[in-house]
């Protein structure tokens, strides 16, 4: 990867560059500027906290007025980011009335940005989001997408939106314009908002200057990239690599099962090599909002090049189906219990996509409950994060977290651990299960090979 120095970058040609330019830096570098945030859920949100940790002005944009009033109250609706957080933040409001983005000088974009039933690029979010934004545009605002999305979102499809309006405001001579991908972790004990480094490219030179000096108050280090599509396609890169390589083990998983090897020791033993090896572990699925769903991105924006991405597609398929490997696995492992899936009562652990979150986001949870019911089982779940399956796009949950109780594990034909929340006992879930389905390796201490059954 080449390194484009920051100083490099911004020497880049604007033309005319937009009025009102050393006004905006100055009421940025003084924090007298007014930041607002639209989509307020696990990325906006703690750049809301960000910002006004940081001193500035903030206001919170979301279409959910349940969010909106939940904030107004004091109170937090994601889990890593408490109710203490939330009442110590200073000059700061969230609205759903989206005509006071005309009071904004900075207007930072993230909202989500899915796929369609035929994995597809679902632009509707920050297509509408731009229209809004384009109702109430000012000259000598900056606006900035953080939604992860294809190469030439900003420069192309979005900056087309914000010039359609009435008032011949274009980027780069009437208002400033960029891209910086969000990189949020949630719950990471080790890297936060403030530590990641932020990747920012601008349409033009200008527009780099003004994201990257209004970033540099809120983060250690920002890192300028020279255009827009650039840093659109770093975070492509960052999801792809994560994907293929998921894949990668989880199709090994699968023929080191039946050649008998425990993939999660071949792992551990790899790992000591310091060098040349990063550990990538298998899994039911891909879950959360980036890695499942970002690499489509890329595969759909090059068939406009008549550029096969086989790469991408070919981990997507792999990790779409492990679902499906998972659900057989099962009812392999019930049938050695002499127990038919059919009718068999299965508890799923958990909802999360991932360990001690309550973001149910692309969860493979999901897929798993509709495979198994579809067979014939009688499925319920616990979560101690998420008492109550929300509604996602593409699955209908109707139900709430069952207890973890020694008569309730007893009660179940199957448990299946889909992931692998601290806050569970190993040995308490071993002691009072029938038979145990483990896809994260939570009892790789356990020598009760009869009772569990890695899948």
């Amino acid at each position: 990867m080449i390194t484009v120095k920051s100083e490099e970058v911004l020497e880049k040609k604007d033309g005319k560059a937009a009025k009102g330019h050393p006004e905006l830096l100055e009421k940025i570098r003084s924090m007298r500027a007014q930041v607002g945030v639209i989509g307020l859920g696990y990325v906006g949100l703690p750049l809301v906290l960000e910002f006004s940790r940081a001193g500035f002005r903030v206001t919170g944009f979301d279409v959910d007025d349940g969010k909106v009033n939940l904030l107004g109250q004091g109170k937090s609706y994601i889990r890593h980011i408490g109710d203490a957080k939330i009442k110590d933040l200073k000059s700061f409001s969230a609205t759903s009335d989206f005509s006071r983005l005309q009071a904004m000088d900075c207007v930072i974009v993230c909202v989500p940005t899915p796929l369609n039933a035929n994995r597809e690029p679902d632009m509707t979010y920050v297509f509408d989001t731009a229209k809004s934004i384009a109702r109430h545009l000012r000259e000598g605002q900056l606006i900035v997408l953080e939604s992860t999305t294809y190469p030439g979102t900003t420069d192309e499809d979005m900056r087309a939106i914000l010039e359609g309006n009435e008032s011949g405001l274009r980027a780069g001579a009437g208002f400033y314009l960029a891209y910086s991908p969000e990189r949020e972790d949630p719950n990471n004990g080790d890297f936060s908002t403030r530590t990641i480094p932020k990747v920012v490219g601008g349409y033009t030179g200008k527009c780099l200057e003004a994201a990257k000096t209004l970033y540099d108050t809120i983060v250690v280090r920002t890192v300028a990239v020279s255009s827009t599509r650039v840093a659109e396609t770093a975070k492509l890169l960052e999801n792809i690599y994560r994907a293929v390589n998921i894949a990668l083990v989880n199709e090994l998983k699968v023929l080191f099962e039946r050649m008998d090897i425990d993939i999660w020791e071949v792992i551990e033993a790899a790992s000591t090599k310091p060098f040349g090896f990063q550990a990538f572990y298998p899994g039911p699925g891909l879950g959360g909002h980036c890695i499942p769903i970002d690499p489509f991105y890329l595969t759909w924006k090059a068939r406009e090049y008549d550029c096969p991405t086989k790469f991408i597609e070919l981990a997507g398929e792999i990790n779409t189906s492990m679902p499906y490997r998972v659900a057989e696995r099962t009812a392999e492992a019930l049938n050695e219990h002499g127990k038919c899936l059919n009718g068999a009562r299965v508890l799923v652990l958990c909802l999360a996509y991932k360990k001690d979150v309550d973001d149910p986001r692309e969860s493979p949870s999901f897929k798993l409950i509709e495979i198994l019911e579809r067979k014939g089982a009688i499925v319920d779940y616990n979560d101690p994060h998420i008492p109550a399956a929300p509604r996602m796009r593409h699955f209908r949950v109707e139900k709430t977290s069952v207890p973890l109780t020694a008569g309730g594990l007893a009660s179940y034909d199957c448990v299946l651990v889909a992931t692998d929340h601290s806050a569970y006992d190993p040995q308490f879930i071993l002691d009072h299960s029938r038979l145990i389905v483990d896809t994260r390796n939570l009892f790789k201490n356990t020598r009760d090979t009869g009772k569990v059954k890695k899948a």
